[in-house]
C-alpha cells in the first residue's frame, strides 16, 4: 500500500465546522461539523479523488507546500445601480 502526503486547509464554516480544501487537488472541497470530523471526511475525499485519477490513467501529483502565511485583507469593489 502506498502512503501520500497532502497539505490540507481547514478554514471555519460560517454556520459552524470546517470546510477542507487541498491546493495540490483542483476542486477537492469537503467539510466537517469538527475538526476530527473534517479531518476524517479530507481523507476519505483524498483517497476517493486519487483512486479517480488512477482509474482514468492520469497521473497522481504531488504535494503543494504552503510555506508563507496565507494573507487576509479585505477588498472594496463597486458595482453599478442596477
Amino acid at each position: 500500500m502506498e502512503e501520500i502526503e497532502y497539505t490540507v486547509l481547514f478554514e471555519p464554516a460560517e454556520e459552524g465546522g470546517f470546510v477542507v480544501t487541498c491546493p495540490a487537488l483542483p476542486g477537492l472541497v469537503t467539510e466537517g461539523d469538527t475538526l476530527e470530523e473534517a479531518r476524517k471526511m479530507a481523507k476519505n475525499a483524498i483517497r476517493a479523488y486519487l483512486e479517480s485519477l488512477r482509474k482514468e490513467g492520469l497521473p497522481i501529483p504531488g504535494d503543494k507546500r504552503i510555506e508563507m502565511e496565507p494573507v487576509k485583507e479585505q477588498i472594496r469593489v463597486f458595482l453599478p445601480a442596477a
